[in-house]
């Protein structure tokens, strides 16, 4: 029996629930993009493997392998969002999801290419002290098309830590119509 790695993303982010803490519990979402997620530090997230702030201090690239078929097309058009459902801890989330990073514009051809500048400029993970392990969530979303962007009255645009806090992923994404497609998560955190 050949292992089908989408699968096991699905079960894993069920597992930690990622759904439905940050992803709606749909049956219909199958996750169609494996999401590589690299620090400058060399450093991967690999689906629930344990980074220090220090590896994941500056902004990582970002590449997806369309593993489903049909494939993406070459005039798809992405938006990757980084979000933290613990804030300020997994036992008391009263301010999550704190908005890490949301870039739209991403193009797949040759490589996950961020070709605009961010909506939210990355914002490194920095757990409080004693709360223990955060669960970083990278979403990648399909755009509905190709000319899409952000208002400029979006609250995505407000970079502010304190309005970065109670947001939500999937009421964003289902507020511009963009379409899950692919996840990955590390976690920081004692």
């Amino acid at each position: 029996m050949l292992l089908d790695p989408l699968s096991a993303v699905r079960q894993d982010i069920e597992d930690k629930d990622l759904i439905p803490d940050v992803i709606p519990a749909d049956p219909s979402f199958d996750p169609k993009d494996l999401l590589v997620v690299t620090f400058p530090t060399g450093q991967e997230a690999l689906l629930g493997n344990t980074l220090t702030e220090t590896d994941t201090a500056d902004e990582p690239t970002v590449a997806f392998i369309p593993v489903q078929v049909p494939a993406v097309n070459g005039e798809s058009t992405y938006t990757l969002v980084m979000t933290d459902p613990d804030a300020p801890s997994k036992a008391d989330p009263r301010y999550a999801q704190f908005r890490h990073w949301v870039v739209t514009g991403v193009k797949v051809t040759p490589a996950a290419q961020l070709t605009t500048p961010a909506v939210t400029p990355y914002y490194p993970p920095t757990p409080p002290a004693g709360s223990g392990k955060h669960r970083y969530v990278v979403l990648l979303y399909q755009e509905p098309n190709a000319g899409f962007s952000i208002p400029a009255d979006a609250p995505e645009r407000d970079n502010e830590s304190k309005n970065r806090m109670k947001w939500n992923a999937a009421k964003f994404a289902e507020q511009y119509g963009l379409k899950l497609v692919g996840v990955n998560y590390f976690y920081v955190g004692e």
